[in-house]
């Protein structure tokens, strides 16, 4: 077995560990397996009742006492105290033990005098060496000398049988709390704190996997004091130790290793409970340490003069000559990352400590009662104290440990601007920019995570530190992920923000041209090309305002296509969803209007392949601050239609010309008040490649164009336009052509009328995928229905209309889709046209009456896509 080779390993001074011998003791005997006494499974699951064996050493006068060779009850762990815990050992002390498994005895190794008054000036206090854990053992033998000084009195050797099997039930295991557990001062001079009665602060990292004291079967009738706490109620520090001298062990005895030293810290030393807050094994097992809960600033024994502002970590081992594992490094580096998180402390980083006592450390360091001394945040118990803990092979690793951990620090530093304060939300209309900002440098960071309640809605570079998105109605947790090359991932507090639309209404403006890439106006000169993204500044450019605006209404045109592709329309600075605009071929010009919020001032276009020319021309913007319009719901009604005469003369438009349609007073549209109507106009029987612009009547046409064409085509557009004299007025640019206007909506000074809301882009229904709706194509003379009241954040009462950007793509026969509210009879108004092989978008502000909206498809089969970008509600 074990006994023989551990027992010329350990013969090695100042390594102190090594294993017993074999016999039997009645009740207390080794089964045959001895060393199968203290492993079994490596967890209790209930309390363990330890045992100490105190048996006198014999004073031989001259300095010198002995505890003759003999056998004993078993232990696994041993140490030698005294009456008088100021009292010295001037001269050596030496022991060694028969192993319970082969009956050899270990060779002699010396016990060194561990620091008195580690856990403070308590009652009952000893004096005593460093407990040694040496596995099953039964038989010891001790000498003390070396010095002609006098021994101190009480000289005994303490042996901790940790017990091996849950013990039973007491009717006082409840904790005490004595009022004298709270009056006592600590080991560093300063008075204990009351109990918290919350739960201690989250962690910036992950709480680590821990054996309770529970699961390794600590006897708590032990504790009959109750934890005290930090000072300050914060860590600071984590100081790194070993149990130092222990014999090899298996990672199945490691939960009676804590059980030892359970024992041994509060029967042999008199301490109030174990000192360590948490103990790491050979294979990266955390146990729960001192009581008082794992998330809790519990004030530990460990580093004399500095318990005050730490917590101790120690590793269950001798790492004089060796270092400690892969595994139990990792585990030091995740309850040092835990602990520091919960404080924002930088594990790579210093801090400063008040010292509780006047002392050396290892390094001749002089430290003096209350004067403050830098320390790096993750120490080795030498750094603070006069010993070789935590071993001259695992201290150089700490270095290695400190730079092992997850972002430090991490924390948001303003919403919108505005610096976080607990407690406080912040409100916004909506759109939201964070900035945030972490220790770690930007080389360790891969990536970081915008997440709203839980879930990412932005990634950026591990460079960045802002990043933006829209939030949908009510409160919401934002935090930030950062992931470093490491792989651990820090996670910062969260900060709470409420979305509160505060009468955000429209304010049309006249039709203007914002971006050519063909001519460099508004972006650089030059075709974006697939899988880029060019950046339009909108907020404070014609007649936008430069704050307030929640989102702007453009109308995108994309032409000069090379190769099949989509363009995507969102807000910068915030993560492109899949939601499309438009869907286009070589050789089309396709336009389309776009609702798009604006987070950082800005909007973002996307091409996915090839390279194409886009344009967009503003025709208003949404705004919560300063007077605007509210939208009403009227329709979808057909006002105009030059092939029957409706509303204008029955004759098809010439090129170079317009005609004028009346709106105000017409149908439900009031007389007087309305500041635009909401048009889906559709040209049909084009004679040549043309454009119509649709502007409000009374005013000077500007550059935009709201639809593009060329013969043979049908093709509709939605269109916002501003009302000045009442009519709105249609140019086609060439050629003839028929056009058809469907009105769905105005915009008025009503106070009766409902406010907008972003939410989106955010795909609600794809035939294809069975996304929202049955997966299959949508076949002629049916009708297929969406549920939106209540879904991706739109409110489940009070929305009056939502905004769609719906796509017919693989049409098997030419048709027409309609998107209506569902619960009402649909009208003879389309939204799209198409034939065979043509993908075609088109925007669509549907009235929603019963919670749901309904798409029609005339004939053929077609697969129909809808993203919301927003709804209208009271």
């Amino acid at each position: 077995m074990r006994g023989t080779a551990l027992a010329a390993a350990l013969g090695v001074v100042a390594v102190l560990g090594f294993q017993g011998a074999a016999n039997g003791f009645g009740a207390d005997s080794l089964d045959d397996n001895a060393g199968a006494r203290y492993r079994a499974s490596g967890k209790a699951n209930g309390p363990v009742t330890g045992k100490v064996h105190k048996l006198a050493l014999k004073s031989q006068g001259a300095g010198k006492a002995v505890l003759s060779q003999q056998d004993t009850k078993p232990f696994g762990l041993l140490g030698v105290s005294w009456t008088d815990p100021a009292a010295e050992v001037k001269g050596t002390i030496e022991a060694r033990t028969r192993d319970a498994e082969t009956g050899e005895w270990s060779k002699w190794i010396t016990l060194e005098a561990a620091k008195a008054g580690l856990d403070g000036k308590r009652p009952g206090l000893r004096g005593a060496t460093e407990p040694v854990w040496v596995g099953p053992s039964d038989g010891a033998e001790v000498r003390v000398g070396g010095n002609a000084a006098a021994l101190p009195a009480g000289l005994e050797l303490n042996l901790v049988d940790p017990g091996a099997a849950p013990a039973a039930k007491k009717k006082d295991a409840n904790l005490g709390a004595a009022p004298v557990a709270f009056a006592l001062p600590t080991a560093d001079g300063d008075p204990p704190t009351t109990p918290p009665t919350t739960p201690g602060p989250a962690s910036t990292a992950p709480k680590p996997d821990m054996v309770s004291r529970v699961a390794w079967g600590a006897d708590e009738s032990l504790n009959n004091e109750g934890p005290i706490y930090l000072t300050g109620g914060k860590v600071k520090a984590v100081f790194v130790h070993h149990t130092a001298a222990t014999a090899p062990y298996e990672c199945s005895e490691s939960a009676a290793i804590v059980r030892s030293l359970h024992v041994y810290h509060v029967q042999s030393n008199g301490w109030r409970d174990l000192g360590y807050n948490f103990l790491v094994d050979k294979c990266g097992t955390v146990f729960e340490g001192r009581q008082g809960g794992t998330d809790q600033p519990v004030y530990g024994a460990h580093t004399f003069g500095w318990n005050a502002e730490s917590t101790g970590i120690a590793v269950l081992g001798d790492y004089t000559t060796a270092g400690a594992s892969a595994a139990a490094l990792e585990s030091i580096s995740k309850v040092a990352a835990y602990k520091l998180g919960q404080y924002d402390g930088d594990m790579n980083g210093t801090t400063t400590l008040t010292a509780g006592a006047t002392q050396k450390n290892f390094f001749g360091t002089d430290f003096i009662d209350k004067q403050s001394y830098t320390f790096k945040t993750l120490s080795g118990h030498r750094d603070g104290f006069n010993t070789q803990c935590p071993g001259n092979s695992l201290y150089p690793q700490l270095d290695t440990i400190r730079k092992s951990g997850p972002a430090a620090k991490l924390n948001i530093t303003s919403v919108n601007g505005v610096a976080p304060k607990p407690g406080t939300p912040i409100e916004t209309p909506g759109p939201v920019s964070l900035s945030w900002e972490t220790s770690t440098a930007s080389a360790l960071v891969t990536q970081f995570e915008l997440l709203v309640d839980g879930k990412p809605v932005a990634t950026t570079a591990g460079t960045a530190r802002t990043a933006s998105t829209t939030l949908a109605v009510g409160s919401h947790q934002l935090q930030v992920v950062a992931t470093t090359t490491n792989g651990k991932v820090a996670t910062s507090l969260p900060v709470t923000v409420v979305a509160e639309i505060k009468d955000v209404k429209f304010v049309p403006v006249t039709p203007t041209r914002l971006m050519d890439t063909r001519a460099g106006l508004g972006v650089p000169q030059a075709k974006v090309a697939g899988g880029t993204s060019v950046t339009l500044p909108v907020a404070g450019n014609s007649g936008i305002p430069a704050s307030g605006v929640t989102a702007v209404v453009l109308n995108v045109t994309a032409t000069n296509p090379t190769q099949p592709s989509f363009v995507s329309v969102y807000p910068s600075g915030t993560t492109r969803s899949s939601a499309s605009n438009l869907n286009f071929t070589p050789g089309q010009t396709i336009p389309n209007l776009v609702v798009v919020p604006v987070v950082d001032g800005k909007v973002s276009f996307y091409n996915n392949q090839g390279t194409v020319d886009l344009i967009a021309d503003v025709t208003g913007y949404f705004t919560s601050s300063g007077a605007g319009a509210t939208h009403t719901n009227y329709g979808p009604t057909r006002l105009m239609d030059t092939r029957a005469g409706l509303g204008v003369p029955q004759a098809k438009v010439a090129g170079g010309t317009s005609v004028t349609l009346p709106v105000a007073g017409v149908g439900e549209i009031p007389a007087t008040g309305v500041k635009a109507v909401v048009l889906n106009v559709t040209a049909t029987n084009p004679t040549e490649p043309s454009f119509v612009s649709v502007y409000p009547s009374g005013t000077t046409r500007t550059s935009a164009s709201n639809l593009n064409f060329t013969p043979g085509q049908t093709i509709p557009n939605l269109v916002v336009v501003p009302v000045v004299d009442g009519k709105v007025s249609f140019y086609n640019n060439q050629g003839t052509v028929d056009l058809i206007a469907d009105v769905t909506g105005y915009f008025s000074d009503s106070t009766a009328g409902s406010t907008h809301t972003n939410i989106g882009p955010k795909r609600l229904m794809d035939t294809r995928a069975g996304l929202g709706v049955p997966q299959a194509k949508v076949a002629g003379g049916t009708v297929v229905t969406l549920p939106v009241a209540g879904i991706e954040g739109i409110p489940a009462t009070g929305v009056k209309a939502v905004v769609l950007n719906v796509t017919a793509t693989n049409p098997t026969e030419p048709s027409f889709v309609s998107v209506f509210p569902s619960g009402t009879t649909r009208t003879s108004a389309s939204n799209l046209n198409f034939t065979p092989g043509l993908t075609i978008p088109n925007l669509v502000i549907v009235p929603v009456v019963d919670g749901k909206v309904s798409f029609y498809n005339n004939q053929g089969t077609v697969d129909l896509i809808a993203d919301i970008t927003g709804y209208f509600s009271k």
